[in-house]
Formats: C-alpha cells, structure tokens, sequence
C-alpha cells in the first residue's frame, strides 16, 4: 500500500483481495463495462486455474482509493509468454530475441483469453483514470518489466493512454448491429442484405435444415450441468483438432453456471434426436440489471448486447458452424431486441453474415527507448494499412446499397 497525491494505492495479488461489490459498483459507472470484467469473472479465472501464475498469467489488481472511496481500479497480469491475448505482439518478441534481449515478463491489461473492447481502466473522472495509467507505468518500470499493454480499449480509456504517451495499435473485428427500430424478424433482416448474400444465407441454413439438425436454446440458469457437460465436449474438441489446450477448464464453466448464470445462452444442435454441436453466446445481462436495480440509471442506459464466444461439434455437417455460430445467435438477438452481436477476432467470412468491420484499441509503452521508438514507427505504417483494410472492405457490404439522392 502505498500514497500518491492523495490517492491510496492498493496492488493485490488476487481478485479475491478486492472488494466485489465496490469493484462491479465502479463497473457499472464506465461507458462500455462487459460482463467479463465483472468481479466474479475474473474471481473464476482465478480460483479454478485458468489464469494463474502456473498459466503465465500472474494477477494484480490495482486500486485507487480516497477518503475509503474506490476511486480507480484496474486488472493488468504479468505474462511470461504471449498467448490469449488476440492482440499478436509475436514479432516484438522476436525482434527483441534477436537483439539478445527478454521480451517477457510484461505488463497486459486486458481480460484473459476475451478479445472484447470495453472499459478496462475504471475510473470516476477523467482525472482518476489518468493517475491510474500513470500509476501503472510507474510501477512497471519499477518491477523492470518490459512494457504495459493495454489490449480492447474503450474510448476514454484510450484518451487516458494517450495522454501518458502510449502507443495506439488497431486491430479489426467484425461486429453486427440491429439497427434502430429493430429488425422484426430474421426474414426481416434478410430483407436489408444484397440479393446474393441473402440466396447464400438462406442456402446455407437450408442445407442445415435438410440434414435434420435441430436446435435447443436454453438460456441463464435453465442450461442444466448435463448441458454444460455436453457443451465442454465440445468447446474441449475444437481447441484439441487446433493442436492447443483449451483456456477454460471444465470448473470454470461451472462458476459461470454458479456466479453469473443469466450472462450466458447456450444453443444446441441436435440430429435424430442426439446433440451433435454447442454454441455459446455471453451476454450483458447482469450490468443491464444491476444498473436498473441503481436509481441514478434505467435499464436503457446500458446497450444490451450479445458476443459470440466458444463453439465446437461431434459431427460434421455442412454449413453447421454458420448456423450454430451466426445465424442461431442473431435471430436470438433479433427476437430478444438485442443491439449489437460482437463475432469476435478476425474472420473476413463474417462480412458475408453481415457482420461489420469495426477499429479496436489497444495502446502499448516499451520500457527500452530505441524499441519504444521502432514500434511506433511500425505501428505509424500498420495503422494506415488498417484503414485501407477497412476501406476495402467497406466496399464489399452485404447491404443493399442505399439509393442514390
């Protein structure tokens, strides 16, 4: 514990040091707060070994207090290696290899494994957040580590980043939004797209239907433990036919079922009557009651949307992933007036499912000055090629084009 201009500053080594409800209570007040930053997800991460030291994931959750208020707070993890974290710094390290330096450990603030934007750096005012940030690069430089890397960024935390001289990378990910009023239906939604990719949708589910695959929808705390079971198997296969382990272990599903039932949607295929695949959507339904439970804020305040997450099958069949992943989840977002569907990292076969490219940010500061000053360089030239990326796909929209006025 230590004091910094008025500040009281806290550094824990796990979330089980913090304060759960003061922790979500300052959640709540940020402009993008996600279900994974929520004090149990992050307290499941950690008790049932996902993200651990053992993992390369090393805790610390830094807490800005004053008169006994929780004025900031944020969780950064020391790595020892670069993995689950979707914002790829590979070549860093090996430039740094080559020179005869350590690339890790490093400081990362993000949320493990979750490649979600939205607030990271919680803060009451722009001035807290700011003296978060500083207090970061200050203890990172004490503890020698090579570099702060602050990964899906909400906007004000990037003005903050920005203003304590850290570097801004993009990355593009591929959102869906159910514009206002809303679509009515699914049928509706197809209206809006371009004749082709509305016959390559309706093809693709057709070949799903005509094969007998089914779908059950369970949602919150009616997804039984056999459902989750089921759905294990299946997450579990898809990360072992990629030649990796999963992240997420069996019993952190379980604290999800546990701790935050409601933030989850879990579609199943099934065929003659057997499951053969899962699909697993996260939702922000427990921030969107918290803040209506909260008399300073309406239910309306928050943006509900839904991510799509963790998906895996038994059996093949053709166009199941689109269906299972894509079209399932957004006729559920349609029915239930969600906003916005987020479809994750990477992935340019999401634009045809009318999935959008969206700019994510990420801000980075490197320890060693003549590194600090060859990123930025690098990232000056990666951020003009992005928007070229965006530009060119832009020109590729699966929607009707608008009439000329």
């Amino acid at each position: 514990m230590s004091a910094s201009n008025d500040y009281v500053i806290q550094v824990a080594d796990s979330p089980l040091q913090v304060n759960a409800d003061a922790w979500d209570a300052l959640l709540l007040t940020q402009s993008h707060p996600t279900p994974f930053m929520r004090h149990a997800f992050l307290s499941a991460l950690h008790t049932t070994g996902c993200a651990t030291a053992d993992t390369g994931w090393t805790p610390k959750f830094f807490l800005l207090e004053r008169h006994g208020n929780l004025q900031a707070a944020c969780a950064i993890y020391i790595k020892s290696h670069s993995q689950g974290e979707f914002v790829f710094d590979w070549g860093w390290a090996r430039a740094y290899n080559q020179h005869g330096l350590k690339y890790h450990p490093k400081a990362v603030c993000a949320v493990p494994f979750i490649p979600v934007p939205g607030s990271r750096l919680m803060a009451r005012t722009p001035e807290d957040r700011l003296a978060l940030v500083q207090t970061l690069l200050n203890w990172c430089a004490q503890q020698r580590l090579t570099g702060l890397h602050t990964l899906f960024a909400s906007d004000e935390d990037v003005t903050a980043l920005t203003q304590a001289g850290m570097l801004l990378r993009h990355t593009i990910q591929f959102h869906w939004s159910n514009t206002e009023p809303g679509y009515t239906s699914f049928d509706a939604f197809l209206t809006s797209l371009s004749q082709d990719k509305r016959k390559k949708i309706r093809q693709e589910r057709r070949k799903v239907a005509e094969a007998g695959v089914t779908f059950r929808v369970m949602e919150g705390a009616a997804i039984t433990p056999n459902d989750w079971d089921f759905f294990y198997r299946c997450y579990e296969r898809t990360y072992f036919e990629h030649g990796n382990p999963p992240y997420f272990n069996r019993a952190f599903f379980g604290r999800m079922a546990a701790d935050m039932p409601e933030d989850w949607v879990l579609f199943i295929a099934e065929q003659n009557g057997q499951p053969i695949a899962a699909s697993l959507l996260a939702i922000n339904a427990s921030n969107i009651r918290a803040r209506g439970l909260d008399l300073e804020f309406r239910p309306k305040d928050i943006e509900h949307v839904a991510y799509g997450r963790y998906w895996g099958a038994l059996e093949r069949v053709d166009c199941l992933h689109f269906e299972a992943c894509y079209y399932q989840p957004l006729a559920w977002c349609i029915e239930h007036g969600y906003q916005r569907f987020e479809g994750g990292a990477q992935g340019e076969h999401k634009l045809a499912r009318a999935l959008l490219p969206v700019t994510t940010t990420s801000a980075h500061w490197l320890a060693h000055p003549q590194f600090f000053a060859a990123v930025d360089d690098f990232l000056t030239q990666e951020r003009e090629g992005i928007g070229q990326y965006v530009n060119e796909l832009e020109r590729h929209s699966p929607f009707k084009a608008l009439p000329q006025s």
